[in-house]
């Protein structure tokens, strides 16, 4: 087994999405989530969570396979509640190479904008299957050039529904400096870290359920007492009514 193309295939940087080509019909999703950020001793504090439904669709174009998920949700931040939309399309060409094609996901509700693939190949899956004990990686923080430190393992199959799934784990940590992407106004100082599991059906190797969270803990350096702050992103998108999905290893 070759752990590093494992770790590729798997993981992507956190909220930037690189899903793997495979050939599945159309997928729904239910997805939850919630953003809380505070700073000093609850001065400044606030909360924002989210629940809707999403369509992945899987398409052929030409030699090129193309990922599109499209999301409809409620986001509420305690006082008051609206209603979004998000959208997320990239190609995978026949190198391998993924393209994003569009990002309209302010949110990171789309399936295609997690930190696991959306879909494995067949050889991935494998690995994964035959993975025992944790599996060390390193990959670059979202926010900062540092780097991440952690591990993925499998972990206990499982029944999504009437499907067959297989499951990883992973954690990861690292430094962060810099400032945050819906916060431009603040530079923090502290550290970032990363937990989540997903499970893959075996049959068609399409992603069925993740829970995913990143915590962001240090303080503000532009602010006068160095507040300490605290920033947690928290996603979970689970499989609603499973369609029929072709094998991995029948694509085309």
């Amino acid at each position: 087994m070759n752990r590093a193309p494992l770790v590729a295939s798997l993981l992507t940087m956190i909220l930037v999405a690189v899903p793997l080509a495979c050939f599945a019909s159309d997928q729904t999703y239910v997805v939850a989530g919630k953003d809380s950020f505070a700073i000093g001793a609850g001065d400044i504090r606030s909360e924002v969570s989210y629940s809707g439904t999403q369509r992945l669709r899987i398409s052929k174009h030409g030699k090129t396979m193309r990922f599109k998920a499209h999301v409809v949700y409620t986001r509420s931040d305690g006082t008051a509640q609206s209603d979004a939309t998000g959208e997320y399309v990239a190609d995978v060409l026949p190198s391998g190479e993924t393209l994003d094609f569009a990002d309209h996901d302010p949110d990171y509700l789309t399936v295609l904008n997690q930190p696991f693939s959306a879909q494995l190949d067949r050889a991935t899956l494998g690995d994964l299957q035959h993975l025992s004990g944790p599996l060390p990686f390193d990959f670059p923080s979202p926010f900062t050039g540092s780097s991440l430190h952690g591990y993925l393992q499998h972990i206990a199959n499982a029944p999504i529904g009437s499907r067959r799934a297989i499951g990883v784990r992973f954690e990861s940590a690292g430094p962060m400096k810099g400032g945050l992407p819906d916060r431009p106004g603040l530079t923090l100082v502290g550290t970032i870290a990363m937990r989540g599991t997903a499970y893959y059906d075996l049959d068609s190797a399409l992603l069925l359920v993740l829970d995913t969270t990143v915590t962001i803990t240090g303080n503000v350096s532009n602010r006068s007492g160095k507040d300490p702050v605290t920033i947690t992103y928290a996603r979970t998108i689970r499989a609603d009514t499973p369609h029929a999905v072709q094998s991995a290893g029948k694509a085309p």
